[in-house]
């Protein structure tokens, strides 16, 4: 898992950063408003821990910005603003959780845990009886078989391919960090090399290139799928 923690306080940011680091989670941070959406877009985090007050750009501003240019990540407040009202605000804003300070390590931990879980569990829940599944350029994915279909017709793909197809096909139009996918790719086999996960982009993207879809690389940022037309 990796955190973004958006904190402009060094003690505070430190403390957080062992805390996590010690629980196997990377973290990492940024104290100045101005630059965490920039970092938030590049680093593609599973969950964010934002700060109110922060210099250059309030938290509040920050996480609208990163709602209006279609981050969904789970995001928790963490404030010395403990008020119903600014509560309100917050998670009008568009945050999922709201943790005032000071707080307790261990229920954090274990709230963030749970944002990630929901996020992921609601990526993956299937679709009401009898609706038919999501399609986006022709193709969708089946949860049951585990299949990628275009047009009624499941695509020919090695293993790694439809897991790779799978993932991208959940978030089209988003970019998904390299280090993600590979995770989702090669689950647990520590012995491939992070590269590995670009030799199955190259497969998948001709694999892919009469649906209409294009596998794109953003340097930096990871792969996303858009279309073509």
């Amino acid at each position: 898992m990796k955190l973004l923690l958006i904190e402009d306080n060094p003690a505070m940011q430190t403390t957080l950063q062992r805390s996590f680091e010690r629980r196997g989670i990377q973290v990492l941070t940024c104290g100045d408003g101005e630059r965490a959406l920039a970092l938030w877009q590049a680093s593609l985090p599973d969950a964010v821990l934002l700060d109110l007050s922060l210099p250059g750009r309030d938290g509040l501003q920050v996480l609208g910005d990163a709602r209006a240019a279609g981050l969904t990540t789970p995001v928790i407040i963490l404030t010395a603003r403990g008020t119903v009202g600014d509560r309100i605000i917050g998670l009008n804003t568009g945050a999922d959780d709201y943790l005032p300070k000071p707080f307790d390590l261990d229920e954090l931990e274990a709230r963030v845990r749970a944002l990630v879980r929901r996020a992921v569990n609601t990526a993956d829940t299937p679709s009401p009886s009898g609706a038919k599944p999501a399609t986006w350029c022709g193709m969708h994915a089946d949860k049951d078989s585990g299949a990628v279909y275009f047009e009624g017709q499941p695509l020919d793909l090695a293993p790694r391919e439809l897991a790779l197809l799978r993932a991208v096909l959940g978030r089209p139009g988003h970019a998904i960090a390299k280090e993600r996918l590979f995770e989702l790719v090669f689950p647990g086999e520590g012995h491939v090399q992070p590269e590995a996960i670009e030799v199955v982009a190259y497969r998948l993207r001709k694999k892919i290139a009469h649906t209409g879809a294009q596998l794109v690389t953003l340097r930096g940022l990871g792969y996303l799928l858009k279309a073509t037309v």
